[in-house]
């Protein structure tokens, strides 16, 4: 029960981020934050909660990372539902939490409310292949670092860091394209409030992913068992 807990609560406090930055540039549309406001409002959340919670749970906050995590050898195949569970549960009500919060200003457009999307849904306009090419990409990138940076043999207690800079940069690189997911846990909460386009285009923002987490998880395996 603490596992989930913490999952809940480190995939709640990381939607939060999210769902805060969407609303921060709602209310101040030409604000100076931009890309680079959001993207490290999201990895200093996890940096944090890697060291709040990572201790308990082992720090997912994402269903793709757990499976990343199971396909490096490093998680029980058993455990996954009930991950999976409590991070799309936190994360949803985190999303509901700020959406609540965001009606209570009547003037206020919330557009998407920072979902994820391909073609007139990417903040660029970038194709879906463009879009599933480069989820799975970073999805990858971003567990082979968390299995490294969590190994025995890297410098104990500076995986957070890693982590958390290493999800900073991915967005830098994928907010122009696909709004940058990497997770499907956050996709789903902020598609909830979204609309149409943001649920019918959401089953990309799993199956790239979790492809791509697997991906990330079996290399991973073949890097940290080279001598």
């Amino acid at each position: 029960m603490a596992k989930l807990l913490s999952e809940f609560i480190g995939t709640f406090m990381l939607v939060s981020a999210v769902c805060g930055a969407a609303l921060f540039t709602a209310v101040f549309p030409g604000n100076a934050a931009g890309i680079l406001g959001v993207s490290f409002a999201v990895g200093l959340t996890v940096l944090a909660m890697a060291y709040a919670v990572g201790h308990v749970s082992g720090g997912h906050f994402n269903p793709a990372v757990t499976c990343g995590l199971w396909a490096a050898g490093k998680f029980d195949t058993k455990e996954i539902p009930a991950y999976i569970a409590a991070q799309v549960i936190g994360g949803a009500c985190a999303a509901l939490t700020f959406y609540l919060i965001a009606i209570g200003k009547s003037d206020i457009a919330l557009g998407n409310f920072a979902s994820n999307g391909y073609g007139s849904a990417s903040p660029g306009n970038f194709a879906m292949g463009s879009v599933f090419l480069i989820e799975v990409v970073i999805t990858a990138l971003f567990v082979i670092v968390i299995v490294g940076a969590t190994s025995t043999k890297a410098p104990a207690g500076f995986a957070p860091i890693a982590i958390g800079l290493a999800l900073a940069v991915f967005h830098i690189m994928a907010i122009p394209v696909s709004n940058a997911s990497l997770n499907p846990a956050r996709s789903t909460a902020t598609a909830l409030f979204g609309g149409g386009t943001a649920l019918t285009q959401l089953w990309l923002f799993w199956v790239a992913p979790i492809l791509g987490g697997v991906i990330g998880g079996y290399l991973s395996q073949i890097i940290q068992e080279e001598k």
